[in-house]
């Protein structure tokens, strides 16, 4: 798959206005399925004070919303830079078909948007990381698992 240019540009476009409009960080995202825009996202991590307002992130939520689906089957997503471990963990969670990206993680850390740290840190046992994650209340916890296991309700994902 090559990719289409004009959406690529499109998802460059709205990381230029979001900083020119003053409202957040280079990032924008488009996700596209059968040659239409489904969605359109950009970084709202400062304006809405939320660390996971990234651009893919606020474009799978719009784009989930308005397939009425969890899933972004099928779709192709155009991101203005490389995505970040968390992005890209939500792009493999929505099941979309391929990413495009613009900039690369190098270039983000050339600007100021390193997460090299969290790649290495993701690669550490739980106990060798900086952000400490101890097991509590494990036992107790798997209720809700035993929940899930016999409803009749679920839906796989």
């Amino acid at each position: 798959m090559q990719g289409n240019p004009i959406f690529m540009q499109q998802a460059i476009d709205l990381a230029t206005a979001n900083v020119t409009g003053g409202k957040g960080g280079p990032f924008g995202c488009v996700i596209v399925r059968n040659g239409e825009i489904i969605a359109t996202g950009v970084n709202c991590v400062t304006s809405h004070n939320d660390p996971t307002a990234h651009a893919e992130v606020t474009a799978i939520r719009a784009a989930c919303q308005k397939l009425n689906s969890f899933q972004l089957t099928g779709c192709e997503v155009y991101t203005s830079c490389e995505p970040c471990p968390m992005c890209m963990a939500a792009l493999y969670w929505s099941r979309c078909a391929v990413v495009y990206y613009g900039n690369t993680a190098e270039d983000a850390a050339g600007v100021g948007f390193d997460d090299a740290f969290l790649y290495q840190e993701l690669k550490k046992p739980l106990g060798d990381r900086l952000l400490p994650a101890h097991p509590l209340l494990r036992k107790e916890a798997f209720a809700s698992f035993a929940a899930w296991q016999n409803s009749s309700n679920k839906i796989d994902y």
